[in-house]
Parts: C-alpha cells; structure tokens; sequence
C-alpha cells in the first residue's frame, strides 16, 4: 500500500506542477502588443493567440480533473476502498490500476457506462 500511496502522490505531485508550468504560459502574448504589425499579420497572429489560449484553458482544466482525480484516490487508499469498482464493488484489476491510478471502476462497469452513453448521445442529438 505505502508504493501505491507514493506513485499517486508523485503523480499528483506531477500533475500540479504541470498546472504550474501552465500558469502564465497562456497570456504571454497580449494581441494589443502587435499594433504595429500590418494588419493581416496582427488578424491572424490575434487568431493564433486566441487558439493558443483555448489550448491552454483546455489543458488547464483536464489537469486539475486529473488532480482532483488523484487526490480523490489518495483519499480512498487512506479509507480503504482504493481498488474497488465504485459500481459494482469488485476489486478493479491490478493492471487496470497500474495503468490509470485514479480509476474508479472496473472494466466492465467502465465499459457498460460507456455502452450507455453512446446508445444516450444519439437520443439527445435528436431531441
């Protein structure tokens, strides 16, 4: 349990500093700094600045879900449900749990969800 516990607080650890490292990266580039460029130029360097920040708020957020992921699983260990389907109660395999620290279900239920909302997205597409 205590290896466990480590590689989810290095990952968590990881994790925040990625979002660190994010921090100003975004609004490095002010579109009002490029007044002088000719107009096309400042047009399409504003265009890429503007995706740029969409880049960054997006990858933002997936950071801090997976923080939030992390410290939830963390918490779990510390209770003693680490490594138990939320769904249907059964151990999540080991591998499963290698790969992804922060998961919450098993495969099956994992995949049964995902069954769900495939055959849901169609309903609300034609709603």
């Amino acid at each position: 349990m205590e290896e466990i516990r480590k590689a989810l607080q290095q990952q968590l650890q990881q994790t925040v500093d990625r979002l660190r490292a994010l921090g100003g990266a975004v609004a490095e580039d002010d579109p009002g700094a490029r007044e002088d460029e000719g107009q096309g130029e400042a047009a399409g360097d504003a265009g890429r600045i503007s995706e740029d920040r969409e880049m960054g708020f997006a990858m933002r957020g997936l950071l801090v879900e997976r923080a939030n992921r992390l410290a939830e699983a963390l918490e779990r260990l510390r209770s003693g449900d680490y490594g138990l389907c939320q769904v249907c109660g059964e151990p999540i395999a080991p591998k499963r749990l290698q790969a992804i620290p922060e998961v919450t279900t098993c495969v099956a239920c994992q995949d049964a969800a995902e069954r769900r909302a495939r055959v849901a997205a169609p309903e609300l597409v034609s709603r």
